[in-house]
């Protein structure tokens, strides 16, 4: 179909140039967005409510147009042919929307009827999806008997009815319990796996550490950052910290730390090390520890989370003092 040829054929599905809205002549709910996400890719575009996650969803899909700069999605121009861009983009919204009188089949016909597809191909993207879904034996009841999971299963699968190369999801885990949550995130990463290009609005952190590949953090309608999680840890949180523990009290006295090592603190049962470059330097660390007769337990990375990467950022971005 339409989007699975793009998919192979553009290189960044989703590409933006200063991507910006302005309302009312004053409000810019955002400013400059620069961004290119590549088929397979999911990228989490993250940020406080308001901060213009929402406003820049709706310029990607063609509902908005852009005060200045441009975006294309699937190698189409958002301003210049918004048919062909909403043709490529499944949306799923914080609120699914969902028809609850109408039956998980019906629900999904009626929206490949809206998309132009002819009636066999509707009756086979829904009966594939639905099993797709694991929904496939719900299809004749009605869809406000579903459980939240399932809601917002077919929701996804309503978004995928037209075979769209890009998915933009807002929240697409908001107010469910723990296991319906893990089995929506693992349909996620079921999408990717099919090149679809997906991007995630979200405020839960540790979902956008599981499923992204790469990180916007965008705050008043300007991008802070953006790379991998691995780029965004060593930007804003530094070089990345070892700590070694020993099995009983251990005097490091004049230890001589390698090139490229400093002590960043200590205690009684063990120490931690800042550390350029662990893959050359930590052998020689080690060694320096051993030969000193250290009791070792354990060497290893301290834990960085995207969560002490957003937070610092956000307090950057404040002028207020970061608590780690």
């Amino acid at each position: 179909m339409l989007g699975n040829v793009y998919k192979w054929i553009v290189k960044d599905m989703i590409e933006t140039n200063d991507l910006s809205k302005q309302f009312n002549n004053e409000f810019w709910a955002v400013d400059g967005v620069s961004l290119r996400v590549q088929p397979g890719q999911i990228l989490a575009l993250l940020g406080q409510n308001g901060a213009g996650k929402t406003t820049t969803v709706r310029m990607l899909t063609a509902l908005l147009s852009p005060t200045r700069g441009w975006a294309r999605v699937g190698g189409y121009d958002i301003t210049k042919n918004p048919q062909e861009v909403r043709s490529n983009v499944g949306v799923l919204t914080e609120q699914h929307g969902l028809y609850m009188r109408m039956t998980g089949e019906e629900y999904l016909d009626f929206f490949g009827e809206v998309y132009d597809l002819d009636p066999k191909t509707r009756k086979l993207r829904s009966n594939y999806l639905l099993e797709y879904f694991g929904l496939a034996e719900y299809a004749h009841r009605r869809s406000g008997e579903y459980s939240k999971g399932m809601k917002q299963k077919l929701a996804l699968a309503r978004a995928l009815m037209h075979d769209p190369s890009v998915l933009l999801l807002d929240e697409p885990t908001s107010a469910m319990d723990p296991e319906s949550a893990q089995l929506v995130r693992n349909e996620i990463s079921r999408l990717r796996s099919s090149q679809r290009t997906i991007i995630i609005c979200t405020h839960n952190l540790a979902e956008a550490e599981a499923l992204a590949d790469r990180i916007a953090i965008i705050y008043r309608g300007k991008v802070l950052l953006n790379g991998t999680l691995d780029e965004l840890k060593r930007d804003v949180l530094g070089p990345v910290e070892y700590e070694a523990r020993f099995a009983e009290e251990f005097d490091a006295g004049d230890l001589d730390l390698p090139p490229g090592v400093t002590l960043a603190g200590r205690s009684a049962t063990s120490l931690r090390f800042r550390i350029e470059a662990p893959q050359i330097v930590n052998p020689k660390l080690v060694h320096a520890l051993t030969s000193r007769n250290a009791p070792l337990v354990s060497f290893q990375e301290v834990p960085r989370k995207l969560e002490h990467v957003y937070l610092k950022t956000m307090a950057d971005a404040q002028g207020v003092p970061y608590a780690a």
